[in-house]
């Protein structure tokens, strides 16, 4: 698989990998690194580094919007191999050390495969490892409140619903919103384009999902950087508006 990295702003890019997004922020020769993808782009995500001149060695820390495995699915390679820092909001931190697992299951989507492009995705995700389970050793809650003291100064912003302990991650000087499954652009099992939640499938509470969708509206910000689907422009409260009116 190519590698599709897009600079957004100064010192942060969208990379595209298999059906799902990270993000990597740049502060001289160190990064912070938002999500992983799945297991198997492993490799798409060491050549992303690659490509903003960066390796492992200079993640400063891993920030995981939630524990669904084409999110999380290299944290615990990085933590192991780097000593990489895995961070996330104190109520994903067991999610991440699989105590519990708030993941859509196999008879559900089996349920769904009537849907289309669910067949498609299906295989898609078999082949990246993602019905696997990664769990990370030894992930940690965030230190503090506001913005972290990492390259992008990203402030985590708990947004529940997706997961119990999702967030969204705010780079206010930036005007970017990286929000992971707590508003997408697009998916593949998805039949329209733009803001919106995922499928009803996807998410622990939907109706926390929706909710928190006001909590992303209240974020300043005209870029916003989904955990699914392209790079969004316009302001986000916009887009969380759409995405509510779309979810009735």
């Amino acid at each position: 698989m190519s590698t599709d990295v897009r600079q957004v702003a100064d010192g942060t890019y969208l990379v595209h990998g298999g059906h799902t997004n990270w993000v990597i922020l740049t502060d001289g020769d160190a990064v912070t690194l938002v999500d992983t993808g799945y297991p198997g782009d492993r490799r798409a995500l060491l050549d992303s580094l690659a490509a903003v001149g960066s390796s492992p060695e200079a993640v400063a820390a891993v920030l995981i919007t939630h524990a669904h495995n084409d999110h999380l699915g290299s944290a615990e390679y990085l933590r192991a191999a780097h000593g990489t820092p895995v961070l996330l909001h104190e109520a994903e931190v067991p999610h991440a050390r699989r105590d519990f697992l708030q993941q859509v299951s196999v008879g559900t989507v089996l349920r769904n495969a009537w849907r289309p492009g669910v067949l498609p995705w299906m295989a898609h995700v078999l082949r990246t490892g993602g019905t696997e389970q990664h769990p990370v050793t030894g992930p940690a809650a965030f230190p503090a409140d506001g913005a972290l003291d990492l390259p992008g100064r990203p402030v985590p912003v708990h947004t529940p619903g997706h997961t119990d302990g999702h967030c969204v991650y705010h780079l206010p000087d930036a005007g970017v919103v990286i929000s992971g499954d707590a508003l997408v652009s697009g998916h593949a099992i998805s039949r329209i384009e733009g803001p919106q939640l995922l499928p009803d499938l996807f998410h622990r509470d939907r109706a926390g999902a929706v909710a928190s969708l006001d909590v992303v509206a209240g974020l300043e910000g005209d870029i916003l950087l989904p955990g699914h689907g392209p790079v969004h422009r316009g302001p986000v409260k916009d887009a969380a508006a759409q995405a509510r009116e779309r979810a009735f």
